[in-house]
């Protein structure tokens, strides 16, 4: 496969960031976001099954991800969603599958918020971060804060030991130690300013309202062993927001439910599209 020869790897920005972007194949475009420190690259199987039914696939490396520029601002979310809007507008997509995954996914409700659904039909919510993570009055089961702020401060020490500490949970017993040590070593490609910049946007992201507003067709996929957004919590919480949403939860999924349940996400997704 190959990408279009008039596509250029690049979008840019409001503040003139240039946005790596994977963009292959012709047809109804699919548009990947990805997990918080992930790159495009951990969609590499779906998007080379999408594109041989007849799709164009669209996943972009998030800012300082990736090979997309790494400038030292603009990880709020509100940013973060204008550059999902820069994607969709410079490429010029519409009738899209927006698909988002963990962080990717208060990115995508954003951006619908911000910027309206006339480029998007249907939603795909991956084991989501949303609604709001952060304890708060009237989030009364969420995450306290101060656990919040000491996961951070634990990365900000060292992210290597986190990451080893955090590893098990994220995968399943089953997951071969080179899928281990692959995205291992992505989110560690990350510089830590950023991933930390990220972090912070997610503990205080609030999509509440942005969800409520949405009007489209919705999928939400979810392990019920998800140690990073527990499924109450996240996925849950999300299908009661989202009138007419589906709600798919794979029993013993981790959070990394995209690299353990490849296949079966991808009959999912399949399907959903479809239908």
């Amino acid at each position: 496969m190959s990408m279009h020869p008039n596509r250029k790897p690049f979008v840019q920005s409001r503040d003139e960031t240039n946005l790596y972007v994977q963009d292959w194949g012709s047809g109804r475009p699919i548009v990947f976001l990805s997990a918080w420190t992930f790159d495009s690259t951990t969609w590499g199987e779906y998007i080379n099954a999408l594109i041989a039914r007849g799709h164009r696939c669209v996943a972009p490396d998030r800012r300082g991800h990736g090979r997309s520029d790494a400038p030292c601002h603009g990880y709020d979310l509100d940013t973060l969603a204008d550059d999902v809007g820069a994607v969709f507008e410079q490429r010029d997509l519409h009738d899209a599958i927006l698909v988002g995954y963990s962080m990717g996914s208060i990115e995508a409700a954003r951006y619908l918020a911000r910027q309206g659904a006339g480029r998007v039909k249907k939603l795909i919510l991956i084991a989501p971060t949303t609604p709001s993570l952060a304890q708060t009055a009237d989030n009364p089961d969420g995450v306290p804060v101060e656990l919040i702020e000491a996961q951070n401060r634990a990365i900000r020490d060292d992210f290597p030991k986190w990451l080893s500490e955090n590893e098990a949970p994220f995968f399943t017993e089953a997951t071969l130690a080179k899928t281990r040590s692959w995205i291992m070593m992505m989110m560690l490609g990350v510089a830590l300013p950023i991933a930390l910049a990220c972090r912070d946007t997610i503990g205080k992201a609030d999509v509440r309202g942005d969800l409520a507003r949405l009007d489209m067709p919705t999928l939400i996929v979810q392990g019920d062993n998800d140690a990073s957004a527990p499924l109450p919590l996240t996925g849950a919480k999300t299908q009661n927001l989202i009138s007419g949403s589906r709600l798919i939860v794979y029993e013993g999924a981790p959070h990394g439910l995209p690299l353990t349940h490849r296949e079966r996400l991808l009959n999912d997704i399949v399907s959903f599209i479809d239908s």
